[in-house]
C-alpha cells in the first residue's frame, strides 16, 4: 500500500534520486567536461533541454538568451509555485585541469553539480506518486550567467538589445520570468566548510561593475614620449589611490574592491593611450556599497587629473546582498539534518557576510528565497585547484534535500507553503526592482587635462 504521508513522500522521491544519481552524476562530469561562460551556454542548455524532454515536462527555452524553464503541475489542486535553480555557466580559469584549451573556461566553482542537483530533484518530485499529492507547481529552472565576467562582451550584448542587465538572473526577473513564481531555492557547493556538510542562511555581499576606459595620446615611447598623455599611468595611479583609501573601510561593511586590466595599450614601443579596467566594488549592505563606489570614483578620477587624461567611468548595476527567508530557511534545514546529522548542519546569522556576491540575492528581493552551501568540493573557490571530489554530497544530497524541502511545502494543500509567504516580506517587486537597477547604473566622464 502506498504511504501517502510527508514522509512516505518523502522517501519515494529520494529513491528516485538514488535510482537515477548514476546518471545525474554523469551529466555533471559532463558539463565540467564542457564549460560555458555567461550568455554562451549553448550546449549546457540543450543538455537540460534534453533531459526535460527524456522526463516529459514542458519547458521553454532561450530565456534571457540560454535560460530553460520547466513546469511541472501538482495533481493536487492549486497551490503556490516554487522554482529549484540551477545555473549553467562556468567561470574563465586557463590552468583548470579542466578547462576548455580553446576559451579557458572551467567549472571552478561548481556550477555543474547546480545544474545536476536541479534536475535530481526534478526527478523525485516527478514521481507520480509524489507529484499527485503536491497543491501547485514545481519549476525547475536553468538560469544563466551568474559569474559576472567578461563586461565589455556583455555591455556589447546590451548594445544588440539582446538582454539589458548583465546577470542572468538579474535579466529573468526583469522579464517577468519569476512572475508566477512564489518561491525559489537553489544550492551551491563549497570547499571551505569547517567540517560540516550543510550550511544555510548568512548573506552575501552586494557589488557594483565598473567598467573604466582611461583615454590618453599616443605618441613615440622612446623619441617623443614627452608628446603622449600616458593613460596607463594613468591607471596606476587611480589604482594606488583606491589602495590608499583601504584604511576608510570598515570591517562591518566587509568591502571588497577589486579588479582586472584588460587592455594595457597598444605596442609597447607607444605610449598607452587606451587602458580599460574591469572593476568590482562589494560592501555588505547598501548604504556602504553607496559610499565606497563614490571613494573609488574619485580615485580613478584623481588618476586622470594626474597626468592629464580623460576617464570614462561606467557603473553597472551589480548584486544585491542575499536575504534568505527565515522560515523557507527552516524547512530545508531540518531536511538537512535529516540527511546528514545535526551535528554536520550550521545555521548562519542573517548579518554573516561572506564576502562573494551572487545575483540570487537579487531575486531574494523580489520572491522569497534560501542559498543554502554544501560540501563536496575541495581546493580555493574560482581557483585551479577548486575540484568536486564527493558528487554524492555535491549532487545527490541537495537534490534529495530540495525535493524533500518541496514536498514540504507543497503537500498537504501546500499549508506549509502558504504560512511562510503568509510571513514573507520581499523587499521590492518586479518594477521596483528593474528601477532601482536603472538608477544605479550610469556613465561619469572626466577630463584631467581640463582639471
Amino acid at each position: 500500500m502506498l504511504d501517502s504521508s510527508v514522509e512516505g513522500l518523502k522517501r519515494i522521491a529520494c529513491a528516485r534520486i538514488d535510482q537515477r544519481g548514476a546518471d545525474l552524476i554523469a551529466l555533471a562530469r559532463a558539463i565540467l567536461a564542457s564549460p560555458e561562460t555567461g550568455f554562451t551556454e549553448e550546449k549546457t542548455s540543450a543538455l537540460v533541454q534534453g533531459w526535460f524532454r527524456e522526463l516529459g515536462i514542458p519547458y521553454r527555452a532561450g530565456l534571457a538568451i540560454t535560460g530553460v524553464k520547466g513546469r511541472m503541475q501538482g495533481g493536487a489542486g492549486p497551490g503556490p509555485a516554487v522554482a529549484i535553480i540551477g545555473e549553467l555557466d562556468s567561470l574563465r580559469v586557463p590552468d583548470h585541469p579542466h578547462a576548455d584549451p580553446a576559451t579557458g573556461a572551467a567549472h571552478a566553482c561548481g556550477h555543474h553539480a547546480q545544474i545536476a542537483m536541479m534536475l535530481g530533484a526534478t526527478v523525485g518530485l516527478l514521481a507520480p506518486e509524489v507529484l499527485s499529492h503536491l497543491s501547485g507547481a514545481v519549476v525547475p529552472f536553468a538560469v544563466p550567467a551568474e559569474e559576472l565576467i567578461e563586461v565589455e562582451r556583455r555591455l556589447r550584448l546590451r548594445e544588440e538589445g539582446r538582454t539589458e542587465l548583465l546577470g542572468g538572473k538579474q535579466e529573468l526577473v526583469r522579464l517577468g520570468e519569476f512572475d508566477d513564481v512564489d518561491m525559489a531555492m537553489m544550492c551551491h557547493t563549497s570547499s571551505n566548510m569547517s567540517g560540516k556538510s550543510v550550511e544555510v542562511g548568512g548573506t552575501s555581499n552586494g557589488h557594483v561593475v565598473k567598467y573604466v576606459q582611461f583615454i590618453g595620446r599616443g605618441a613615440h615611447a622612446g623619441g617623443s614620449p614627452h608628446l603622449g598623455v600616458n593613460a596607463l599611468n594613468a591607471a596606476m595611479l587611480a589604482l594606488s589611490a583606491i589602495h590608499a583609501n583601504r584604511e576608510a573601510f570598515q570591517e562591518k561593511d566587509t568591502v571588497r574592491v577589486h579588479g582586472i586590466m584588460t587592455r594595457g595599450g597598444e605596442a609597447v614601443s607607444a605610449v598607452p593611450a587606451d587602458v580599460r579596467l574591469e572593476w568590482r566594488v562589494r560592501s555588505s549592505n547598501l548604504e556602504a556599497l553607496v559610499e565606497n563606489s563614490r571613494r573609488v570614483d574619485r580615485c580613478f578620477k584623481a588618476g586622470a587629473l594626474a597626468v592629464g587624461a580623460r576617464v570614462r567611468i561606467e557603473t553597472i548595476a551589480g548584486y544585491l546582498p542575499m536575504c534568505n527567508e527565515p522560515g523557507l530557511q527552516e524547512v530545508f534545514a531540518a531536511n538537512a539534518r535529516e540527511l546528514v546529522g545535526k551535528g554536520k548542519v550550521v545555521v548562519r546569522s542573517p548579518d554573516f557576510t561572506r564576502g562573494g556576491s551572487t545575483d540570487m540575492g537579487d531575486l531574494s528581493h523580489v520572491v522569497p528565497s534560501i542559498h543554502p552551501y554544501v560540501a563536496g568540493a575541495t581546493g580555493t573557490g574560482h581557483g585551479k585547484d577548486y575540484l568536486v571530489q564527493d558528487y554524492e554530497m555535491a549532487v545527490l544530497v541537495p537534490a534529495r534535500a530540495m525535493a524533500m524541502t518541496v514536498i514540504d511545502l507543497l503537500a498537504d494543500g501546500a499549508r506549509k507553503a502558504r504560512e511562510v509567504l503568509a510571513a514573507a516580506r520581499p523587499l521590492m517587486d518586479r518594477q521596483g526592482y528593474v528601477a532601482f537597477q536603472r538608477e544605479r547604473a550610469g556613465v561619469v566622464e572626466f577630463d584631467g587635462a581640463a582639471g
